[in-house]
């Protein structure tokens, strides 16, 4: 499943960087390890999305109530990429490749 969230600039950075491997959310989906996450940065001061996104890999959900906020949890995720096959589908030939973001910035490639 890929969860679409919006993404304040200065976290989206962080991520991007690689500096930020977590997030913390409200716990109102049915956020899973193995699911995936759309960071889409959003400007709260002109309320709009800028165009950048970024998709993570949701590694480990700790929601733990002597750890968490009531209603939260804490995710860890890994930026991963999204690959175009051109051949036959052979999942022996895929590799666990999450070290790379995707990042668009909204213009079409």
């Amino acid at each position: 499943m890929i969860h679409a969230v919006k993404q304040l600039p200065r976290h989206f950075e962080e991520v991007q960087k690689g500096r930020k491997t977590f997030e913390v959310r409200k716990n109102d989906r049915p956020y899973a390890v193995g699911d995936l996450i759309a960071l889409n940065e959003y400007n709260a001061e002109e309320k709009c999305y800028t165009g950048r996104s970024m998709l993570c890999y949701i590694d480990y959900i700790l929601n733990d109530s002597e750890y968490c906020k009531e209603g939260y949890i804490v995710m860890s995720i890994k930026p991963c990429v999204v690959r175009k096959i051109d051949k036959p589908y052979n999942p022996q030939c895929m590799c666990a490749d999450y070290s790379i973001p995707l990042i668009t910035d909204g213009a079409e490639r």
